[in-house]
């Protein structure tokens, strides 16, 4: 891609306020089976209701405890993973419908990095093979696909001299998760859904490979879904922060302001537990008390309320609705919204 066709994207860009990607009500259970003539149990509701925009240009970043629904809501957006009901729209079409983005389009535009660097290789191609199969599976020939391979590895930086002929095994971990990134944008996608793309890996290679992340971002006009549990690594790479509890979204909104100002109560718990090196700053009392509610059977209303210091009746009885707020963020609690009958919410 020249300077001239990423300048065109940008000014296009800044002409069309329309987000690149746009999640409605997505939802995801899995049926658990088992027992007598393999009927079907209850479902593990992973992602329930989940809605959310990433616009072109930017990086969103998704956090939350382990079993939250964020490595379910990137395989749903992929379409690795069948999702029961809701609506994925990119760039305004729709995925999965008649005359809408079919999954192979989809997949030209949108690619992934996942966390296990050397699953995530076939260990009897060489890298250079594994970047040109995308595609070469997409009509590209062999001479262009194999270019288009060694000009990524390169910009990943890795010598195409050097690494074009090794396989996986000879490689070290940041350098696998190089080559996956380099195979992520042999399509010339315009998203990239980063898994817990760094969490395998030692520090300073973390480090680097954040750094190459936000070079290619620029240098290929990128826009990230970034998912990992690191708050400190989200804080680094993203724009807007997006906080899931069990299937559910609960904040949304400027990292900045999520990271300075949380107002949803597992927010401010989850951003107490990071670590710290001011000894002023270390917490001293476990930030929240017992583990997660079981998916199988989710709490009713507000699904954080067994685990809140403020929950009262309402949260029991009705589920928090998403609010947009004024300052650009949107939070999912009864008692940020006037009238909810909420002790501690505005009266109306």
């Amino acid at each position: 891609m020249t300077a001239l066709d990423l300048t065109a994207m940008r000014v296009a860009r800044a002409s069309n306020p329309a987000p690149l990607l746009r999640v409605d009500r997505l939802t995801k259970h899995f049926p658990l089976r088992g027992g007598i003539l393999n009927r079907a149990k209850p479902v593990v509701q992973a992602v329930d209701g989940v809605s959310f925009a990433v616009r072109a240009g930017e990086t969103l970043g998704i956090v939350g405890e382990s079993g939250c629904g964020k490595s379910t809501t990137a395989r749903l957006l992929m379409h690795l993973v069948r999702l029961d009901s809701g609506k994925i729209v990119f760039d305004g079409d729709e995925v999965g419908v008649a005359h809408g983005l079919s999954r192979r389009d989809l997949h030209r535009q949108m690619q992934m990095v996942f966390q296990d660097s050397y699953a995530s290789l076939n260990p009897r191609l060489p890298v250079a093979l594994s970047i040109a199969f995308g595609p070469l599976v997409h009509g590209a020939t062999k001479s262009g696909a194999r270019v288009r391979a060694m000009d990524l590895l390169q910009a990943v930086g890795l010598d195409p001299m050097q690494f074009a002929n090794r396989y996986p095994h000879e490689l070290s971990g940041g350098q696998r998760q190089r080559i996956n990134i380099a195979r992520a944008l042999a399509l010339e996608p315009r998203l990239v859904i980063l898994d817990e793309a760094v969490s395998a890996l030692d520090k300073s290679i973390e480090a680097q490979v954040l750094n190459l992340l936000v070079d290619l971002k620029s240098q290929f006009d990128l826009t990230y879904v970034f998912i990992s549990h690191d708050l400190n690594v989200v804080r680094f790479m993203s724009d807007r922060v997006m906080v899931m509890y069990l299937g559910k979204v609960v904040e949304l909104g400027p990292v900045d302001r999520i990271y300075r100002d949380p107002r949803h109560p597992y927010t401010k718990a989850l951003l107490s537990a990071m670590p710290s090196m001011d000894p002023r700053r270390r917490a001293t009392e476990a930030p929240l008390s017992g583990d997660p509610p079981n998916p199988i059977n989710p709490p009713s209303g507000c699904r954080f309320r067994t685990r809140c210091a403020f929950a009262e009746s309402v949260c029991e009885r009705v589920p928090p609705v998403l609010e947009l707020g004024a300052d650009g963020r949107s939070v999912a609690c009864h008692m940020l919204v006037a009238g909810s009958g909420h002790s501690r919410a505005a009266v109306v």
